[in-house]
């Protein structure tokens, strides 16, 4: 052997000895593998609604509509405090801008409220429970034999007497509770489900329909409040020049007037069918019913004497008592939660297309 060949196998053997050593440290990794940061439910949820926060702001998709909302509001009541509250404070009282104030803010809490918040989305099944679930109509469905066969995807309770039927939800794979129903839009089954608002660019449902009722009432306040007293303006600032010859002033004189009779058709029109909406919810409420419910005529006498609403508890007081001052219920969904490793996916998909597909084949039989 030559010095030279025996010196090349010796520094490959050491050369392999560091290798070993460096790959078995893991302090002394050139590549140390970096934790998987656990991921929120929100980020995969499958309904179709947008999150903000960090998921305490939940929307629906389409909130073009909600923005349309809050430039009215805003312009609306912004024109009113700069044109018309100067005058009004200087000629009549300083209460009139602080009441504008309080309905003002009031108003936009409770929109705000409405659209930010979950409406009471139901959470969907998961494999396993769907399964067991699919397991269990089958063998209702097979349990009858040859005579009366029930229907295969729903249910009947006794409510208060009557008899409720609950449908099962081929998307979210659950029996949906009474008075629940699935929102097409936010492809999400919502409990207690009144209407989608796109004013407000969300469900409405048992989590927030209070501070929606809130929002309309409060609105309808805010604008005949406004009405009111763009017109008193009108009619004051007529007195001294006559009501033509005010429209006919320069605006560098009167720069009020010409805005606020514009204004004021504006206002005519909006006060009409914010008014009508809140008669419309307040009749509801009084009654204890959705207005799902209303528009299908579920609890119609129509449909028979016997047809009547489960739900009322008989005295409007004591129905709005419900509707407006009950406890809060929690949100289902833990939208802010982490998702475990072993915790398995939700069985709908996004769409509720293909799963609807798939449960459909699967119980032809």
């Amino acid at each position: 052997m030559t010095p030279g060949g025996g010196s090349g196998p010796m520094k490959d053997c050491e050369y392999s000895q560091i290798s070993t050593h460096s790959s078995s440290s893991p302090m002394e990794s050139p590549h140390k593998k970096k934790k998987s940061v656990p991921k929120r439910k929100w980020e995969v949820f499958p309904g179709r609604n947008k999150f903000f926060c960090n998921g305490r702001i939940m929307m629906a998709r389409q909130t073009g509509v909600f923005y349309l909302t809050l430039v009215l509001i805003l312009v609306t009541s912004g024109l009113f405090f700069a044109f018309d509250c100067p005058y009004l404070s200087e000629k009549i009282t300083p209460a009139i801008p602080a009441i504008g104030g309080i309905l003002f803010f009031f108003v936009m809490g409770t929109l705000l409220r409405t659209s930010f918040s979950d409406p009471g989305v139901l959470p969907r099944a998961t494999p396993d429970e769907a399964a067991d679930l699919e397991r269990q109509i089958d063998i209702a469905n097979g349990s009858s034999s040859g005579g009366y066969r029930p229907p295969p995807r729903t249910k009947e309770v006794i409510i208060n007497g009557q008899t409720v039927k609950l449908k099962y939800c081929f998307t979210c794979k659950i029996f949906r509770p009474p008075r629940a129903s699935h929102c097409s839009l936010c492809d999400n089954c919502v409990e207690r489900f009144d209407h989608h608002c796109p004013w407000v660019g969300n469900c409405v449902g048992k989590r927030n329909y209070r501070f929606f009722y809130m929002f309309i009432l409060s609105l309808s306040f805010l604008t005949v409040f406004i009405f009111a007293f763009v017109i008193t303006h009108v009619i004051l600032r007529s007195q001294q020049t006559g009501f033509l010859n005010a429209l006919k002033d320069s605006p560098a004189r009167y720069p009020f007037t010409e805005t606020n009779c514009r204004f004021s058709v504006v206002c005519f029109f909006s006060v009409w069918s914010i008014v009508g909406l809140s008669g419309f919810h307040t009749y509801l409420i009084s009654s204890n019913q959705t207005t799902n419910e209303d528009i299908k005529g579920s609890w119609s006498n129509k449909r028979g004497k016997e047809n009547y609403n489960p739900y009322s508890y008989g005295n409007i007081f004591t129905n709005c008592c419900a509707a407006l001052c009950g406890p809060l219920s929690p949100s289902l969904i833990d939208r802010r939660g982490f998702i475990q490793p072993d915790t398995p996916q939700l069985a709908g998909p996004s769409n509720g297309i293909t799963m609807y597909g798939a449960t459909q084949s699967q119980s032809n039989m």
